[in-house]
């Protein structure tokens, strides 16, 4: 297709249109964002044994944050900063009482700041988040700053501190991310159409919608995943330079911090660039990796008196104090105790088609797995043209062809591992939110499959249904990411949710 400057030029338009619609909604969103009490989650007071939550006696405080996987980030934030520990709270048998049956106390038994995510370390009663605490003690740095530059304070003033803290980190994220994604889109599309739905897609139908507007570690990790190919990428026809050769390192090394399975991404990259410039990859590419891996580990340290993260205590007595919600017991209901209750198979299916499914909520990405095999078959036929007289070697090859083979091994393997080493698709959460960050591979990997299927009409159709499949499922919660997706809402409305 002929790509004109103008033409060119009509399309970086309609890309800035639509970001800034997609940003100009996030940044509202966070600005009012605002746990909201949502009647039908909870039961008739006057009905103890109906199913729900009961009805709060007085009014909840009203807080920016919106579930126990954030609160666990933010109470220890304001621990860090406001008192310098990395306890959140304690247990105290002399503040037992009738409503207070362990005698906890602290701030995370504070209205407003409760959440299921904490553990109690052995031998001390003292709580702790099980989230890694990297992410958290970033965060609290700017905490700190804002505190002492205009007094704000997470206890005085959580909607201010919150929402400011979100916006810098997922707000100017997301600009950051979708900027970056045009200039892909660019650079590995061939047709207007493809790369307009591909962008549309990115702003309206993938989890990084409704996770805007809290704090949490996948939309960090998607948007260092994304810079990363962004380096890769505009560099394919010159060796790269050290300094980007680190920062691919480092942007690697943060998003294992946030998601450690994305190790099997950190992997493929080192061995890519092993096998294109060895000295870049030793050198530069390797010592970038393992700076914020030691400093994973050396503020888990710093937090917990042990390299080894809370997270991997599971099941222990880490876990397993008195009154903890991670007792198991036969008699608990709730996704958290999906486990007990259905097989590994019907687990599988709704991780990938079932009510937290990632093909259900999102078929856009199915058009990035039929993109995995086309584009392998693609570089493999490549490889097998001759090209000036010879046939091309692997290294004559634009890194671009090298996209699908490589994120179809890293999807298999990650999927693979959530698949066997989880049993709560999540917990709460509006969609399969541990897989958010692959999404920058699975958009690239879609544009050749749009790019046919546009060229039919009845493809085009297809096309648009699974466009609106997604942006639904996304907007589906736009108030609160740490709710249940409308299909598991459709299930549980029949009776067909066994936990």
């Amino acid at each position: 297709m002929n790509d004109s400057p103008e033409r060119a030029q009509l399309r970086r338009l309609v890309h800035g249109l639509l970001i800034t619609v997609a940003v100009a909604m996030a940044w509202g969103r966070i600005g009012s964002a605002q746990l909201v009490v949502e009647p039908d989650m909870y039961r008739d007071n006057n009905a103890p044994e109906a199913p729900g939550r009961k009805w709060p006696d007085n009014r909840p405080r009203p807080m920016a944050t919106f579930s126990s996987n954030d609160r666990s980030r933010w109470v220890t934030v304001r621990t860090l900063v406001d008192q310098g520990t990395f306890v959140v709270g304690h247990r105290d048998p002399s503040a037992i009482s009738p409503t207070n049956k362990y005698g906890d106390v602290g701030p995370v038994f504070e209205d407003g700041w409760q959440t299921v995510d904490k553990v109690m370390k052995p031998g001390t009663n003292e709580f702790y988040s099980t989230k890694p605490p990297l992410l958290t003690i970033l965060v609290a740095g700017e905490y700190w700053v804002l505190k002492h530059l205009f007094g704000w304070t997470l206890e005085d003033d959580p909607f201010l501190v919150v929402r400011f803290i979100v916006f810098t980190i997922n707000g100017l994220g997301w600009l950051f991310y979708l900027l970056l994604l045009a200039e892909l889109l660019e650079r590995f599309g061939a047709t207007d159409f493809g790369r307009l739905y591909v962008m549309t897609a990115a702003c309206f139908g993938t989890l990084m919608t409704p996770f805007l507007i809290s704090l949490n570690n996948h939309t960090v990790a998607t948007v260092c995943v994304l810079a990363v190919l962004w380096l890769l990428a505009t560099t394919e026809e010159k060796p790269l330079q050290w300094w980007k050769s680190l920062l691919v390192g480092l942007l690697s090394g943060f998003t294992i911090c946030n998601e450690l399975p994305a190790a099997a991404f950190a992997g493929v990259v080192g061995v890519y660039l092993l096998w294109r410039e060895p000295r870049q990859m030793l050198c530069f590419f390797l010592p970038g990796l393992l700076i914020p891996i030691g400093a994973f580990f050396w503020t888990n340290y710093l937090a917990v008196g042990q390299w080894r993260p809370v997270y991997a205590e599971f099941g222990s007595e880490w876990y397993r104090y008195p009154g903890s919600h991670w007792v198991p017991d036969p008699s608990k209901r709730g996704i958290d105790w999906a486990g007990l209750r259905e097989t590994r198979w019907h687990y599988a299916f709704h991780v990938l088609l079932g009510h937290h499914g990632l093909f259900s909520l999102t078929p856009i990405f199915l058009l990035s797995f039929v993109g995995f095999f086309f584009g392998t078959w693609r570089l493999l036929a490549k490889k097998r043209e001759p090209g000036e007289g010879h046939t091309p070697s692997w290294g004559e090859l634009p890194s671009t062809y090298y996209l699908f083979p490589l994120a179809l091994v890293v999807s298999g393997v990650v999927i693979g591992f959530y698949l066997v080493k989880s049993d709560n698709y999540g917990g709460w959460t509006s969609g399969p939110r541990w897989l958010m960050w692959l999404t920058p591979l699975w958009l690239l990997a879609m544009l050749p499959v749009v790019d046919r299927l546009a060229t039919h009409r009845a493809g085009r159709l297809l096309l648009f249904l699974m466009l609106a499949v997604s942006v639904g499922s996304m907007s589906y919660h736009t108030w609160n990411p740490w709710r249940h997706p409308w299909i598991y809402r459709v299930m549980e409305s029949q009776g067909w949710i066994p936990y």
